[in-house]
């Protein structure tokens, strides 16, 4: 698994609807944008650890983490992250996990959070989405487990 965490001022998820856009996650607040990506090979074994490193990760001002200032995030599935662009001028997704291996354990990276006591909104996954953020710093890392 891996994560691209983005420290924000606020952020939201858009997604396209037939009469006008939806908002289906949003965060008001300071706290981290996730865009989350799943390898082919990953498992539920990876879970906990990123659920844990999200939840813990101590970037937030004053070094804080979500954990401390009970900050929100916003979970985005990005299957994109696992691009390969080594060879010519169209990416390759192969490394990334199926949509019906990939759905169930970013589910389970939320319900992690959730049960971690963590706020977490979430994008839709599978959807065409928008992806609007006021970076803060900037500051962005990332994270594989």
């Amino acid at each position: 698994m891996k994560a691209v965490v983005t420290r924000v001022l606020e952020a939201r998820v858009t997604v396209e609807d037939e009469v006008e856009d939806e908002v289906v996650g949003a965060i008001d607040e300071p706290g981290l944008l996730v865009l989350l990506g799943v390898h082919a090979d990953d498992t539920t074994a990876q879970v906990p650890h990123m659920a844990r490193k999200l939840h813990e990760l101590r970037i937030l001002r004053d070094e804080r983490s979500c954990a401390t200032a009970s900050a929100p995030l916003l979970v985005v599935s990005q299957f994109t992250l696992y691009g390969d662009t080594r060879k010519g001028r169209r990416p390759s997704w192969t490394a990334a996990a199926r949509p019906e291996v990939a759905e169930p354990l970013v589910d389970a990276v939320v319900a992690e959070l959730r049960g971690r006591g963590a706020d977490v909104m979430t994008g839709r996954f599978g959807a065409m989405m928008r992806v609007h953020s006021v970076n803060d710093g900037p500051f962005t890392v990332i994270i594989e487990v």
